[in-house]
């Protein structure tokens, strides 16, 4: 046979075989393709589309994944939704078969897949969905790619956050939240909580859209131009590519968040939170609502100060750091006595010298601030088009005054991005911040809601439930970002 000059195309194995009972030359090449040479030209990418293989008697079975409805193996597909599909050869003698299986094997381990995942699933998030998508979606994908999982279903608002805090780690190559982000935010604290954080946070992350929002893997998926969808999520996490994500804490006095998505006050946090009133409506509560508050929009004092990454220090005015009281001067850690409120182990905060860097200052009024650690805040939701995952900084999004109308426009701007373009909005990246929030400009009485990652961080006199007090008090809150402190199961 003819080598080729390419050595990723020199074949690691190369035999002729039975397909639908015909003989045919079938190669397992080294640059990972499964190339049958006659009955034209096709190819299957082991990397891409082979989950696994199980050996049948005589015959192997290969269970892959292609693009539409293309039979047999076929990596030219059209574009489309992933269809499972099996393709079966058989070798022409026991040794052939052997060495198939062995080289497949050896294949495919050295792509470094995980092997064993603990899976989190939440069936009370979003549409009550996740635990169809699990058996529709999820637990066939991993099954064909020999994956062996460990199912939990969560009960209770932080059951994740308890279980990933003390959770055998060495059992498993990773943790997937079939959720939204709320499960992938326990995790991520509860991970942080523990004693050997510093090993706990290295354990790789995946996310399967199954909630309201589904702003983490929205943005994953999106950077490799995947649609957001619970195969292509899963399909990610089986061929076991990573990436870095930062991590920030949000600081004050002696309590500690870390956030990995998005902090807002204002207008997104008021429509976030308050819409809740209408979650009857389904997603339309967002825009319902989103257009209630803009009829009667609100404006908030306050101030907010940060440091700026390079390319943004003419935003603001000079100032010193705003926050010695909050923690130790030079860290964003608390004072050692604090630590010990907080919690006797676990990550304290990156360890920033805040005090020596440039701050700069925004006065309000404000109508929203929002923080933003990754692209997508939800499906529909494209609130930092330059946000990056693990660039060390989080993007800032500031409206401080926008006529109604503008405003309107403004907001449809965010499902494609162009809303940051708009000259009502300042648009920056920071390595540090702090939130002094203040009361309604129209009624002074009346405070505001501080939302992070989807959650309630604190709520001020007189908002919506405001008896049901949050983690932190409306008041002056720092952040500073850890980059690349987390790992995520990643399309790229």
């Amino acid at each position: 046979m003819e080598q080729p000059e390419n050595p990723a195309e020199q074949p690691i194995v190369s035999d002729r075989v039975i397909i639908n009972g015909s003989e045919t030359l079938l190669t397992l090449t080294a640059d990972g393709k499964l190339r049958m040479r006659e009955r034209g030209q096709r190819c299957l990418t082991v990397e891409k589309e082979v989950l696994g293989f199980v050996t049948e008697g005589s015959k192997i079975r290969i269970r892959a994944v292609v693009e539409g409805g293309g039979a047999g193996i076929c990596c030219v597909a059209s574009k489309g939704a992933l269809v499972r599909k099996d393709f079966v050869f058989q070798p022409l003698s026991n040794d052939s078969l052997n060495l198939w299986s062995q080289k497949l094997r050896q294949y495919i381990d050295s792509l470094g897949r995980p092997k064993r995942l603990f899976v989190f699933v939440n069936p009370f998030g979003g549409k009550k969905s996740a635990s169809k998508i699990f058996v529709d979606h999820v637990k066939p994908l991993f099954d064909d790619a020999d994956v062996h999982i460990t199912l939990h279903e969560t009960q209770y608002q932080l059951h994740a956050k308890e279980v990933a805090s003390s959770l055998d780690l060495s059992k498993y190559d990773g943790i997937v939240c079939v959720s939204g982000d709320g499960i992938l935010v326990e995790v991520i604290n509860g991970l942080l909580e523990r004693e050997d954080w510093e090993a706990a946070i290295k354990m790789p992350i995946g996310v399967v859209p199954a909630g309201t929002g589904n702003g983490m893997v929205k943005s994953l998926l999106d950077s490799a131009g995947y649609p957001c969808t619970a195969p292509n999520a899963v399909l990610t996490i089986i061929r076991g590519h990573k990436r870095s994500l930062d991590v920030a804490t949000i600081l004050q006095r002696e309590t500690k968040f870390f956030s990995i998505l998005m902090l807002a006050w204002g207008l997104v946090a008021d429509i976030d939170i308050e819409s809740e009133k209408y979650r009857w409506m389904g997603s339309a509560r967002i825009d319902f609502y989103g257009l209630q508050r803009i009829l009667h929009l609100r404006q908030y004092n306050g101030c907010v100060s940060f440091v700026p990454a390079p390319g943004f220090e003419t935003h603001g005015e000079p100032t010193s750091y705003p926050n010695k009281s909050t923690g130790k001067p030079d860290s964003c850690s608390p004072s050692e006595e604090e630590s010990i409120k907080v919690r006797h182990h676990g990550y304290q905060g990156p360890n920033i010298d805040l005090e020596n860097l440039e701050w700069r200052t925004i006065s309000g009024p404000f109508v929203s601030v929002w923080l933003h650690n990754v692209p997508w805040g939800s499906e529909g939701t494209l609130a930092a088009p330059d946000a990056k995952f693990s660039d060390g900084y989080l993007d800032l999004i500031i409206m401080r005054d926008c006529p109604q109308l503008a405003l309107m426009s403004l907001m449809t701007g965010l499902n494609d991005g162009s809303h940051v373009k708009s000259p009502h909005v300042t648009y920056l990246k920071v390595k540090a911040f702090v939130l002094e929030p203040g009361s309604q400009t129209k009624e002074p009485t009346k405070e505001g809601i501080i939302d992070s990652d989807g959650e309630v961080l604190a709520r001020g006199k007189g908002t919506y439930k405001c008896d049901q007090k949050g983690p932190m008090a409306y008041d002056k809150l720092q952040i500073a970002v850890h980059q690349g402190l987390a790992t995520l199961f990643s399309p790229l």
